[in-house]
């Protein structure tokens, strides 16, 4: 079993101030072995925040991003899995199912994790899973509307991937937790 967390588009200090506190009690240290983000953390202190919570975190290049090391993409082996991370501003059109299909061909990885929407995505499409995160500070953007902050914690074991997105709620300040699963087949795994 390994614990890989998935959030992104933070936008630490200019939309957002900074994690929801019931965000940050969930994440404890010691727990989770890699940080996936697909982009958009814009300050050192968040990413130094992030490697409190976990040493191994892999950031990609979002568009508010001016960290010369943020690479445009990564792909990186979790279990059985090939997972790729990329922030999604790139892909147009923004958030498109068949434009995220061709960029995770591209990738050749079996979960690609995306971001830039800000909304929270997580679905099998043509035989591989693609997941968008949200953001997690539920930073408002101009492509959604009342941005809830969530985040995802990915379970995976072998070839099953469980998905557990936590979402707050800004009315009640209550997290829901959602599951999805996802299971290598054999074709892919062949591939």
């Amino acid at each position: 079993m390994v614990l890989v967390l998935c959030l992104g588009d933070l936008h630490v200090p200019y939309r957002a101030i900074d994690l929801p506190a019931k965000f940050k009690a969930l994440l404890v240290p010691g727990k989770i072995h890699h940080v996936l983000c697909p982009g958009n953390l814009c300050t050192k202190e968040t990413l130094d925040y992030l490697r409190t919570v976990c040493t191994d975190v892999r950031v990609t290049k979002g568009d508010f991003d001016d960290n010369p090391r943020f690479p445009e993409d990564e792909v990186l082996k979790i279990g059985d899995f090939r997972v790729g991370v990329c922030h999604g501003h790139q892909v147009v059109p923004w958030g498109d199912m068949e434009a995220l299909a061709i960029l995770q061909r591209k990738l050749d990885v079996d979960i690609l994790v995306t971001g830039h929407t800000h909304e929270f995505k997580a679905c099998k499409y043509q035989d591989r899973f693609m997941i968008n995160p949200g953001s997690a500070t539920g930073a408002f953007s101009n492509l959604a509307r009342d941005v809830k902050p969530s985040f995802v914690l990915m379970d995976i074991d072998g070839a099953k991937a469980t998905v557990y997105v936590y979402e707050l709620n800004n009315d009640d300040d209550d997290v829901k937790v959602d599951k999805v699963e996802f299971q290598l087949t054999k074709d892919a795994e062949a591939l």
